[in-house]
């Protein structure tokens, strides 16, 4: 098992992780001169979902820095970032598959996300992981609202999270 539940003492170490991986991967999306990463904004947001019997928040860290986060409301993936310095490690591959376990183990037929429409890098390792986009489109919650479009994927997931 990668993931740990995440408590309030992780907020610090998420946003950090989260920030550096974010004004790399997004900056496209939210030029940081005019839409700054809001830290803490999204570090309340933290807060109020670790404490919600609803939202199940993880991290994976190794010693004091976290490496990668995700949340799971009900069947939906929420969130999902790791670490700038793992991307192509595998790292996120290996959540993923943790991720769709544990949806399953819960008892999910399926299992959904969003992702910024110009977030290439994300989409097509969603797509590599077998999610599928879905007409379904929404928009972000930050400044300037860019378009989120959805992905879904069916539970179980077969062979790769079998083990085979």
């Amino acid at each position: 098992m990668l993931l740990r539940p995440a408590s309030t003492s992780d907020v610090p170490a998420i946003i950090d992780m989260q920030e550096v991986a974010a004004v790399a991967g997004l900056s496209h999306l939210f030029p940081q001169d005019e839409y700054p990463f809001p830290r803490e904004a999204i570090a309340a947001d933290w807060v109020s979902e670790i404490g919600r019997p609803d939202v199940d928040v993880f991290v994976h860290s190794r010693g004091d820095r976290i490496l990668a986060f995700a949340a799971l409301r009900a069947d939906e993936l929420l969130h999902f970032g790791t670490a700038l310095d793992t991307w192509g490690s595998g790292l996120a591959a290996s959540v993923n598959d943790e991720l769709l376990a544990k949806l399953t183990a819960a008892g999910h037929g399926s299992a959904w996300l969003r992702v910024f429409e110009e977030n290439p890098r994300a989409r097509r390792f969603y797509e590599k992981m077998g999610w599928r986009r879905t007409p379904q489109v929404s928009y972000g919650d930050y400044p300037p609202f860019p378009l989120l479009v959805h992905y879904a994927i069916d539970l179980p997931i077969g062979a790769r999270a079998a083990g085979a």
